[in-house]
């Protein structure tokens, strides 16, 4: 009597459809996933990891705005600043900014190497802009006579948009690293997820220090 035999081999695993790598579609169509998406993929670790890291910065931020604002009760040496009106031209710079580096982020996603790499550099100067426009804010105050040391209100002033600046300069050093590693052509499916798992890290960064700005704008020309 002859005897069935049952195969335990396990089914082969199709060419790039790991966790994290490009591949097929969950419908088996072709089209691609967003490994950033992904609960077990390398996009989702670098995620997590970058809101950790800027757990610590949201942190800091806080502690200062919440003694800015404990401080600015004391009206004896808490004097008004004529806020420089430069800085809504700065505003509009880093928002256009997260516009462009999403834009980039979707267009890596594609594979539009070119179009990823131009609005890049877009951001990137645009990051600049932002930072110049401040200089001119900073400058405009001292041509007022007011400086760091002037009063409380001044200090603080230089203070939180100062450590903005400095956080947002660090986001710019690894936009021009970005823009560098951009030109290479890579072909292997895990230095492609790294890649995109990179620039999706970086457009949080991005994305949350135009949000910082937003409510430090809001801060300093609300809350007198």
């Amino acid at each position: 009597m002859a005897t069935m035999v049952t195969s335990t081999r396990p089914p082969a695993i199709k060419k790039g459809s790991g966790p994290g790598l490009p591949g097929p579609g969950p419908n088996g169509n072709g089209s691609k996933r967003d490994a950033f998406r992904e609960p077990d993929s390398r996009g989702n670790r670098y995620r997590i990891g970058m809101w950790l890291g800027l757990a610590s910065i949201a942190m800091m931020f806080v502690s200062l705005s919440s003694a800015y604002i404990v401080r600015s009760g004391n009206q004896r040496d808490w004097f008004p600043l004529a806020m420089p009106r430069v800085l809504f031209l700065s505003t509009a710079l880093i928002l256009i900014s997260s516009v462009t580096l999403e834009t980039a982020r979707r267009r890596l996603r594609a594979s539009l190497h070119n179009a990823y790499a131009k609005f890049l550099l877009l951001t990137a100067l645009l990051g600049i802009g932002f930072l110049v426009s401040q200089l001119f804010a900073w400058r405009q105050l001292a041509a007022q006579g007011v400086y760091l040391a002037s009063h409380p209100h001044s200090s603080f002033f230089y203070l939180l948009t100062g450590a903005h600046a400095v956080h947002l300069i660090g986001g710019l050093l690894v936009l021009s690293l970005l823009l560098f590693r951009s030109r290479r052509k890579l072909a292997e499916p895990i230095a492609i997820a790294k890649q995109q798992a990179t620039a999706d890290a970086v457009t949080i960064y991005w994305h949350f220090m135009d949000g910082l700005w937003i409510y430090l704008f809001l801060l300093l020309f609300l809350w007198r």
